[in-house]
């Protein structure tokens, strides 16, 4: 029975195009770890706030054509976050492919356990760990991600000469237990989803504070972001749990490194989005303001 296990994907894997031959055409490639590394952002950024995720080629091979790219983790000093979910964004990707793949017909089965999930279809099966199932339904709620999977699958299946796709866990394993044929991936990459009407984007922001809400509430505070002024309701529990507890002191003019969830809809006339609303979902870090001090005590002057 074929069997791919995803918990062998955790922070890296290798992609295995199956080509004439041992080289592939370079767009085909470029196009397929671009499309990659921006769903492993969008994965990424609806997991881990205040942290950075970088997609790396650290290898290349035959057999047809081998592509071993890895996750590198980078945190920024984080003082209100919870724990940071690491080494789950390339299975989540894994996952993701062959969930999307196995159940084009509809006839898979999925046996949810405690630790694990078992997804089989006929004699294929895929045995995902359990957080990365359950993130990977979080995940897939994100517009960005599915589209930049949808656009590795039409990287892959606008060359004519890759046969299958499929991921191995390193560079000498041999070929992958279940290979995805080109035809397959035609038929994932014909799915491309439309923009929304309306949707919610992450960034990282650093908002200088021009009025604060001193307590636990819905209320907005008023920040300045890249010349702006704009406001939002702080959302972090754990935000508020150390401002009670007195580890920080707000005042106008400090800074607040956060993850801001912008609102947004787009015009049907031109497709450009535009900025309605904002929310603090995350703090990561209090900076107070720099208060200037005289060099010579006024005492001593004259």
């Amino acid at each position: 029975m074929p069997v791919v296990d995803i918990s062998q994907f955790e922070h890296s894997v290798v992609i295995h195009f199956d080509t004439e031959d041992t080289r592939i055409n370079a767009y085909t490639l470029a196009s397929t770890l671009v499309a990659l590394a921006d769903a492993a952002k969008a994965a990424n950024s609806t997991l881990n706030a205040g942290c950075e995720i970088e997609i790396v080629v650290e290898a290349l091979g035959p057999g047809s054509f081998r592509a071993l790219i890895r996750a590198i983790y980078s945190t920024s000093r984080n003082l209100f976050s919870n724990q940071v979910v690491v080494g789950v964004v390339i299975g989540i990707l894994g996952n993701y492919i062959y969930e999307r793949t196995l159940s084009l017909d509809n006839k898979i089965s999925v046996e949810v356990k405690t630790d694990e999930v078992v997804i089989q279809r006929g004699q294929d099966r895929v045995v995902v760990p359990r957080n990365v199932y359950d993130a990977t339904r979080k995940v897939e709620k994100n517009p960005q991600f599915v589209k930049a999977m949808t656009k590795t699958f039409d990287a892959v299946a606008s060359d004519e000469k890759v046969r299958s796709l499929g991921l191995v866990p390193a560079m000498d394993s041999p070929p992958p237990q279940i290979p995805i044929p080109r035809a397959v991936l035609q038929t994932l990459a014909s799915e491309i989803p439309e923009d929304p009407d309306a949707r919610v984007i992450f960034e990282a922001a650093e908002l200088q504070i021009i009025k604060a809400i001193l307590e636990k509430s819905k209320r907005k505070w008023e920040f300045m972001w890249r010349g702006i002024k704009i406001s939002a309701p702080v959302v972090h529990e754990q935000f508020y749990v150390d401002f009670f507890a007195h580890d920080i002191t707000i005042a106008p003019g400090d800074t607040l490194e956060v993850t801001l969830a912008i609102k947004q809809t787009k015009d049907l006339d031109t497709g450009i989005y535009s900025n309605i609303g904002y929310e603090v979902v995350e703090v990561h870090n209090h900076i107070p303001r720099i208060k200037q001090v005289p060099l010579v005590p006024s005492g001593d002057e004259g």
